[in-house]
């Protein structure tokens, strides 16, 4: 059975954004076994035919944000594992991994034994999410919009199938109460900003339009200089000068695999951007900065504070 939880906004945000987590698989030798023998005789089912019948217990979460408000509205408890984007808070991380949440595997996740799959819509291949359905478990898909309102949705759907609709108001409240303050704050700046997702190489891959970084810069306050390009793109040295950006954005696990500031702004093309020449670097954690959230009004303070500072 399925569940697609998307209220339909579409917004100047539309789009899906992508940030880089290393894989890992938990492929046991008897979930294959598993997976044949709860596929066979399987009737099947109908997407969005039905929700979970009773409150579950024992839940797979795919998708760093969905476990953020897992964690929020108290149901850690029900956890019995999740993908390797979900890394805060910090408990999460000692959860079983079923690898990362774009390539999974059924047979990963029928060997957890779960009763309900919470993923978000970016996870896949669809073939393993549709096995897993198959064997008769829930998969609540949640739309990525990268904006506020899908925020609100997830709150709303994770709240309702786990039987915390309570929790889930007081932190919905709460969560609004943080943006109003978030986006009080948010006065346009003239400052151009580049986000490099991949230094590798001599084409540094980074974000255009309708990506999760173009929509935490603009909620910041901040002009992506990336402009009439769509989602993550290779940018040439010839490119990049053009863009002149004054700031380089990226994320933590980023700068520390390019080897530093310095390594990262070495590549061809940024000794010729102000960026380049001022050294202006900014990094923050990838789930924090990209995940959209429970924390996004933090992220977006944070991420604004950082960037007039640099």
């Amino acid at each position: 059975m399925s569940a697609r939880h998307d209220a339909g906004r579409r917004r100047w945000l539309l789009g899906a954004g992508a940030f880089a987590l290393g894989a890992s698989g938990l492929a046991a030798g008897s979930a294959g076994a598993a997976v044949a023998a709860a596929t066979s005789g399987s009737t099947g089912a109908t997407a969005g035919a039905a929700a979970v019948a009773s409150e579950p217990h024992r839940v797979v979460v795919i998708g760093g944000a969905l476990a953020e408000i897992v964690y929020a509205l108290g149901r850690a408890d029900r956890l019995v594992g999740t993908d390797t984007t979900c890394t805060f808070p910090a408990p999460a991380r000692a959860l079983p991994k079923i690898g990362y949440q774009r390539s999974l595997s059924a047979e990963s996740l029928l060997a957890l034994r779960p009763d309900l799959v919470l993923a978000s819509a970016e996870a896949g291949p669809t073939s393993a999410l549709d096995q897993v359905r198959r064997t008769g478990i829930d998969v609540d898909l949640f739309a990525e919009h990268h904006d506020v309102g899908s925020v609100r949705d997830k709150f709303d759907g994770i709240a309702r199938v786990l039987g915390a609709e309570a929790a889930g108001r007081e932190q919905l409240a709460r969560f609004d109460r943080d943006w109003a303050q978030a986006i009080s704050g948010a006065k346009p700046a003239p400052r151009r900003v580049l986000f490099v997702m991949d230094p590798a190489g001599r084409q540094p891959m980074v974000a255009g339009q309708r990506t999760a970084a173009d929509a935490m810069l603009r909620y910041a306050g901040f002009t992506n200089a990336i402009e009439g390009v769509e989602g993550y793109k290779m940018l040439s040295s010839e490119a990049l000068v053009a863009a002149q950006p004054e700031v380089v954005l990226t994320t933590d696990d980023t700068l520390r695999a390019a080897g530093g500031a310095q390594a990262l702004l070495s590549s061809a093309g940024f000794s010729l951007t102000p960026a380049g020449r001022a050294s202006r670097v900014v990094a923050l954690d990838a789930l924090f900065l990209l995940g959209f959230g429970p924390r996004l009004p933090q992220a977006v303070t944070a991420l604004r504070q950082k960037l007039v500072a640099a």
